[in-house]
């Protein structure tokens, strides 16, 4: 498939899929349409082209509802996974206690604190998941939240998300699910999951920058956050009232051409089969974990079925001097915190180094990879 990624130029190895996906020619072609020979506003001209933008930008809302499982009516376009869960944790009515779980990305810490939460934090598991047992043992009925990631973006460790759902439901809390990366990677359908809240960006699913989905079968429950057109029923100075969700959840202009760039992204990974994905990253990460266990200089992080995932460190040298190094050799890693401070004093480091793998990756990053990584402990032995 690496031919469908103009962005996958010769020579270079590109394993930092879990920071943001590579596009691929369809999303480019739909984003270059909608932008330009299809443009228009939508919901509000009477105009044809107008007309056909609404259908096209409300198709875009049911193939991506379709995607998880959902009704389109329990999608809500947002700038990405960030702003879903701010939205939530803003709007919520019930503002009280949240259990959060010590692997979480800072968009999934912070709003809560902004937002006056009470936060709980579950441990983890000897090998790096959301240890459930803790959490079953720290939940009580002053709980209205609990908020954790389906797959960890350092550790690619996945959610048992039933059993949190069930575990939530038990005391009379709801359950928001970060499903960044999982969506990439692994099924998803939201019905099935019993989550009460599912948050994903566009940019890590092959699909633009700018565009995100909440979704929820609670929306009826949640009071609008942001304010302006679109999302209004009538306005006077006296008083407003708003749309349906979602709409009244989408103020002002939407991102019309990222809606649709993203409904091609989800279009090309169902052709392709999400299962198919996911079974040869897990070849991917399988090779490469088994490559670095052989090196004494590495410590590897995470569970072995990791999700696409790989975070190591290498004794002596600081991830960032990895990462540079590598570059040199047209590997193209992360290396840092990955916006998870907590996890890094959990896991006893400043950072790590994270090669993270895409439909597109091969047996040939890994084969870059490792050579790379024997060039830094030539330079750094």
């Amino acid at each position: 498939m690496r031919a469908d990624f103009p962005g996958l130029t010769a020579g270079w190895h590109y394993l930092d899929t879990a920071a943001t996906a590579q596009k691929p020619q369809a999303v480019l072609d739909a984003c270059t349409l909608a932008m330009g020979r299809d443009y228009a506003t939508v919901h509000r001209g009477v105009y044809a082209r107008s007309a056909d933008m609404t259908l096209a930008y409300e198709a875009a809302r049911r193939r991506i509802a379709a995607f998880i499982g959902a009704k389109d009516d329990q999608v809500v376009f947002v700038r990405g996974a960030t702003e879903a869960i701010n939205l939530v944790a803003y709007s919520h009515p019930k503002k009280g206690r949240v259990l959060l779980s010590v692997l979480e990305h800072h968009s999934n810490i912070v709003p809560w604190q902004l937002a006056g939460w009470e936060i709980d934090v579950c441990p983890l598991t000897g090998d790096g998941r959301i240890d459930l047992d803790a959490a079953e043992k720290i939940l009580t009925p002053e709980h209205n939240m609990v908020a954790f990631a389906h797959v960890s973006n350092v550790l690619g460790s996945p959610l048992d998300v039933v059993r949190a759902a069930e575990l939530a439901h038990r005391v009379g809390a709801e359950l928001l699910i970060d499903g960044c990366q999982a969506v990439p990677r692994l099924p998803v359908d939201v019905a099935a999951l019993g989550c009460d809240y599912y948050a994903f960006s566009g940019h890590k699913l092959y699909g633009p920058t700018g565009i995100g989905v909440l979704w929820s079968d609670k929306l009826d429950a949640l009071p609008p956050w942001q304010g302006g057109g679109s999302m209004i029923d009538r306005v006077t100075f006296a008083k407003t009232t708003y749309a349906p969700a979602p709409t009244r959840f989408e103020a002002g202009t939407p991102a019309i051409v990222e809606a649709l760039g993203l409904a091609a992204a989800v279009d090309y990974v169902s052709a392709i089969g999400i299962d198919a994905i996911h079974a040869h990253e897990c070849a991917l990460v399988g090779a490469l974990r088994e490559q670095l266990a052989r090196k004494n200089s590495i410590t590897l992080f995470g569970p072995e079925n990791s999700a696409g995932i790989v975070s190591f460190a290498m004794a002596g040298v600081h991830p960032h001097d990895i990462g540079t190094i590598l570059d040199e050799s047209g590997v193209a890693i992360r290396a840092g915190h990955h916006c998870a401070q907590p996890l890094m004093e959990h896991l006893g480091v400043p950072a790590t180094a994270r090669a993270s793998f895409g439909l597109y990756s091969n047996d040939d990053d890994v084969t870059a990879l490792i050579d790379g990584l024997a060039r830094v402990e030539r330079i750094f032995g």
